[in-house]
């Protein structure tokens, strides 16, 4: 694998919100340590960063509405932001997908000649799988280091559940067999970006 000197590191959705009780159980320990050693190298090497936030509206119960604490980036990333030596761009949106946001970001990575994108955050299986979906659509080469990112256990129809480790995996394989994405580690993604 080869993480282009341009290759964009998509920061998605972490947010304070996602620390409340009403998502239920999580998946994935480690996410955050490795969502910030990404961060950091991306900084570090002069690559592009594009940090993602969600807008639920105000009205709305969601722990992401705006003008509720959650809506906030965790700590860790909104000490990083700013910080780095290469373009970064703030994408806010109320869907699924990073690519149906204010600024457009196909548009952003058009313009910055980007064929590449990493993708990292929370959750899993719904705005990152969307985002790395609709990238692959795209056209984009995407890379998905699967633990940079969690989720959380999930009800379903018929009475079925999945946890999130299930759910991760179903993401995983989804994406890589579907050749939406290339789905690896973040250690994976370190060494290759040099």
């Amino acid at each position: 694998m080869e993480i282009a000197e341009n290759a964009a590191l998509v920061v998605i959705d972490v947010q304070k919100g996602f620390e409340e009780e009403f998502w239920g159980k999580r998946n994935n320990p480690d996410a955050e340590g490795n969502i910030a050693a990404l961060i950091d190298h991306w900084q570090e090497s002069g690559r592009p960063v594009v940090f993602v936030r969600h807008d639920s509206p105000a009205e709305s119960r969601s722990p992401l509405r705006l003008g509720h604490v959650g809506n906030d980036f965790k700590d860790f990333v909104q000490e990083r932001r700013g910080k780095g030596r290469g373009p970064e761009v703030l994408v806010t949106k109320t869907v699924n997908s990073a690519f149906y946001g204010e600024p457009s970001l196909d548009v952003w990575l058009k313009e910055a000649g980007i064929g590449q994108i990493v993708i990292a955050g929370i959750q899993t299986n719904m705005c990152n799988e969307t985002t790395a979906r609709m990238g692959g659509n795209l056209g984009y080469d995407v890379v998905f280091p699967l633990d940079a990112m969690h989720t959380f256990d999930l009800a379903g129809p018929f009475g079925w559940s999945a946890s999130g480790d299930e759910l991760s995996r179903a993401t995983a394989v989804s994406l890589h067999g579907g050749r939406f994405a290339k789905v690896v580690t973040t250690e994976d993604v370190l060494r290759a970006a040099g």
